[in-house]
């Protein structure tokens, strides 16, 4: 079934079934668009990090992530955000999708993403490489 087959059978659908079909659709993406989607987003979050901006921020952290912050620090979301104070990342040099995840390198961070109906999202900031181990990240979700 071809993408524009895979469309018109969405119009069809009613409801649910349809609104499915779009988040589908714009998950699967290319690998391309997926790539720029969440290089795009990752830009957006250091945008919020260079201001100091926590409700901006917390508006781009998966909802798991964003409980996970506001539950350690015993605060909002956007308090704790800017308690944090991570440094500004820099430039985006590497983006990795693999299906509904992402891994974005910045010069001086790298996010952990994943794809939700509203877009890309951060699950994990201020992450840096462990040898042998998974990544240390400041902020994360459960």
């Amino acid at each position: 079934m071809s993408d524009v087959e895979v469309s018109l059978s969405c119009w069809r659908s009613s409801g649910l079934a349809a609104v499915a079909c779009v988040v589908c659709l714009s998950a699967c993406g290319t690998l391309g668009e997926r790539e720029a989607a969440a290089s795009r987003a990752a830009v957006r979050f250091e945008e919020s990090v260079r201001r100091a901006d926590g409700a901006r921020a917390c508006a781009a952290l998966a909802p798991g992530t964003r409980q996970d912050l506001q539950q350690s620090a015993k605060t909002s979301c956007a308090e704790a955000f800017v308690q944090e104070q991570l440094p500004p990342a820099g430039a985006v040099r590497t983006v990795q999708v693999y299906g509904r995840q992402a891994r974005v390198v910045l010069a001086d961070d790298t996010l952990f993403l994943s794809a939700f109906s509203s877009g890309w999202k951060i699950t994990a900031a201020g992450c840096v490489p462990r040898p042998h181990k998974p990544y240390q990240c400041r902020i994360k979700g459960g």
